[in-house]
Protein backbone atom coordinates (compact mmCIF):
# COMPACT_ATOMS: atom_id res chain seq x y z
CA UNK A 1 0.00 0.00 0.00
CA UNK A 2 1.04 3.22 -0.70
CA UNK A 3 2.26 5.53 1.91
CA UNK A 4 1.10 8.91 -0.19
CA UNK A 5 -2.54 9.63 -1.48
CA UNK A 6 -2.98 13.13 -3.62
CA UNK A 7 -6.37 14.22 -3.52
CA UNK A 8 -7.46 16.83 -5.78
CA UNK A 9 -10.63 18.11 -6.24
CA UNK A 10 -12.17 15.14 -4.25
CA UNK A 11 -15.11 15.81 -1.60
CA UNK A 12 -14.40 12.92 -0.03
CA UNK A 13 -10.54 14.24 0.96
CA UNK A 14 -9.36 14.40 4.23
CA UNK A 15 -8.92 17.72 5.84
CA UNK A 16 -5.39 19.40 5.68
CA UNK A 17 -3.77 20.03 9.13
CA UNK A 18 -0.37 21.06 7.63
CA UNK A 19 1.05 23.82 5.52
CA UNK A 20 4.92 22.88 4.14
CA UNK A 21 6.30 25.41 1.64
CA UNK A 22 7.96 22.89 -0.70
CA UNK A 23 9.87 23.07 -4.13
CA UNK A 24 10.51 20.73 -7.47
CA UNK A 25 12.78 21.44 -10.46
CA UNK A 26 11.70 20.85 -14.20
CA UNK A 27 14.43 20.24 -15.62
CA UNK A 28 14.98 19.43 -19.90
CA UNK A 29 17.30 17.64 -22.10
CA UNK A 30 18.74 19.06 -25.22
CA UNK A 31 16.05 16.58 -27.07
CA UNK A 32 13.08 17.92 -24.59
CA UNK A 33 12.71 14.92 -22.34
CA UNK A 34 11.66 15.83 -18.72
CA UNK A 35 14.12 14.93 -15.75
CA UNK A 36 11.51 12.49 -13.68
CA UNK A 37 11.56 10.31 -11.21
CA UNK A 38 9.13 7.65 -10.20
CA UNK A 39 8.08 8.07 -6.54
CA UNK A 40 9.07 5.10 -4.31
CA UNK A 41 5.77 6.24 -1.96
CA UNK A 42 2.98 6.21 -4.46
CA UNK A 43 4.17 5.05 -7.55
CA UNK A 44 3.49 7.88 -9.81
CA UNK A 45 6.10 10.12 -11.99
CA UNK A 46 7.04 13.32 -10.85
CA UNK A 47 9.82 16.10 -11.10
CA UNK A 48 12.46 15.99 -7.96
CA UNK A 49 11.60 17.80 -5.26
CA UNK A 50 10.82 18.16 -1.23
CA UNK A 51 10.19 20.47 1.36
CA UNK A 52 12.42 23.35 3.11
CA UNK A 53 14.80 22.66 5.52
CA UNK A 54 15.39 25.44 8.38
CA UNK A 55 18.61 27.82 7.55
CA UNK A 56 18.12 27.11 3.75
CA UNK A 57 16.20 29.21 0.85
CA UNK A 58 14.03 27.47 -1.44
CA UNK A 59 16.10 27.37 -4.11
CA UNK A 60 18.68 25.30 -2.24
CA UNK A 61 15.99 22.93 -1.09
CA UNK A 62 15.31 22.17 -4.63
CA UNK A 63 18.91 22.02 -5.86
CA UNK A 64 19.62 20.04 -2.53
CA UNK A 65 16.57 17.66 -2.93
CA UNK A 66 17.33 17.01 -6.75
CA UNK A 67 20.35 15.95 -5.80
CA UNK A 68 19.44 13.52 -3.25
CA UNK A 69 16.48 11.95 -5.13
CA UNK A 70 18.31 12.08 -8.86
CA UNK A 71 22.03 11.94 -8.38
CA UNK A 72 22.27 15.22 -10.77
CA UNK A 73 23.65 18.65 -9.31
CA UNK A 74 21.45 21.91 -10.68
CA UNK A 75 21.32 25.47 -10.95
CA UNK A 76 17.89 27.23 -10.64
CA UNK A 77 17.21 28.90 -14.08
CA UNK A 78 13.73 30.33 -13.76
CA UNK A 79 10.38 29.79 -12.34
CA UNK A 80 7.47 27.88 -13.92
CA UNK A 81 5.03 28.54 -10.54
CA UNK A 82 3.38 28.84 -7.84
CA UNK A 83 1.08 26.00 -6.69
CA UNK A 84 -0.93 26.13 -3.59
CA UNK A 85 -4.33 25.46 -4.40
CA UNK A 86 -5.97 23.88 -1.26
CA UNK A 87 -8.05 21.51 -3.61
CA UNK A 88 -5.25 19.59 -3.71
CA UNK A 89 -4.24 17.80 -0.47
CA UNK A 90 -1.60 14.73 -0.01
CA UNK A 91 -2.08 12.31 3.23
CA UNK A 92 1.33 10.17 4.17
CA UNK A 93 -0.66 7.92 6.20
CA UNK A 94 2.43 6.81 8.06
CA UNK A 95 1.69 9.79 10.38
CA UNK A 96 -1.66 10.79 9.42
CA UNK A 97 -0.62 13.78 8.27
CA UNK A 98 -2.45 15.59 5.64
CA UNK A 99 -0.54 18.27 3.63
CA UNK A 100 -2.61 21.32 1.62
CA UNK A 101 -0.40 21.89 -1.45
CA UNK A 102 2.76 24.53 -1.26
CA UNK A 103 4.79 23.74 -4.34
CA UNK A 104 6.84 26.15 -6.05
CA UNK A 105 8.63 24.66 -9.31
CA UNK A 106 11.65 26.16 -11.05
CA UNK A 107 13.09 25.33 -14.00
CA UNK A 108 16.68 24.03 -13.83
CA UNK A 109 19.46 22.99 -15.79
CA UNK A 110 22.02 20.18 -14.82
CA UNK A 111 25.32 21.42 -13.79
CA UNK A 112 27.17 17.78 -12.98
CA UNK A 113 26.29 14.33 -11.32
CA UNK A 114 24.81 11.09 -12.94
CA UNK A 115 21.53 10.00 -12.40
CA UNK A 116 21.50 7.59 -9.40
CA UNK A 117 17.80 6.18 -7.59
CA UNK A 118 17.31 7.63 -4.39
CA UNK A 119 15.13 5.34 -1.70
CA UNK A 120 12.78 8.21 -2.31
CA UNK A 121 12.51 6.79 -5.98
CA UNK A 122 12.26 3.04 -7.82
CA UNK A 123 13.29 4.98 -11.33
CA UNK A 124 14.94 8.22 -12.19
CA UNK A 125 14.95 9.19 -16.22
CA UNK A 126 14.10 11.62 -18.63
CA UNK A 127 10.54 11.31 -20.42
CA UNK A 128 9.27 13.13 -23.71
CA UNK A 129 5.78 14.93 -23.26
CA UNK A 130 4.66 12.23 -25.15
CA UNK A 131 6.08 9.10 -23.07
CA UNK A 132 4.60 11.35 -19.60
CA UNK A 133 1.14 11.00 -21.20
CA UNK A 134 1.51 7.10 -21.01
CA UNK A 135 2.49 6.50 -17.37
CA UNK A 136 1.65 7.34 -13.85
CA UNK A 137 1.61 10.89 -13.29
CA UNK A 138 -1.03 12.93 -10.56
CA UNK A 139 -3.21 15.57 -12.49
CA UNK A 140 -1.26 18.88 -10.25
CA UNK A 141 1.94 17.13 -11.94
CA UNK A 142 0.20 16.78 -15.83
CA UNK A 143 -0.93 20.72 -14.43
CA UNK A 144 3.03 21.67 -14.60
CA UNK A 145 3.49 19.68 -17.86
CA UNK A 146 0.93 21.71 -19.80
CA UNK A 147 2.21 24.60 -18.03
CA UNK A 148 5.68 24.10 -19.26
CA UNK A 149 4.28 22.68 -22.50
CA UNK A 150 2.36 26.12 -23.11
CA UNK A 151 5.87 28.10 -22.98
CA UNK A 152 4.59 30.89 -21.13
CA UNK A 153 5.82 34.24 -20.88
CA UNK A 154 5.05 34.21 -16.86
CA UNK A 155 5.01 31.92 -14.26
CA UNK A 156 1.92 30.66 -13.04
CA UNK A 157 0.23 32.00 -9.87
CA UNK A 158 -2.48 29.70 -8.04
Amino acid sequence: MASRHDYYNDPNAPQANSLVPGGSALVVDANGAILMQRRSDSGNWSFPGGIMEIGETLEQCVVRETKEETGLDIEITGLLGIYTDPKHVIHYTSNDEVRQEFNITFYGRIVGGSIAVSKESTEVKFLTLGELAEVPVHETVRLRLQHHSEQRRSPYLG
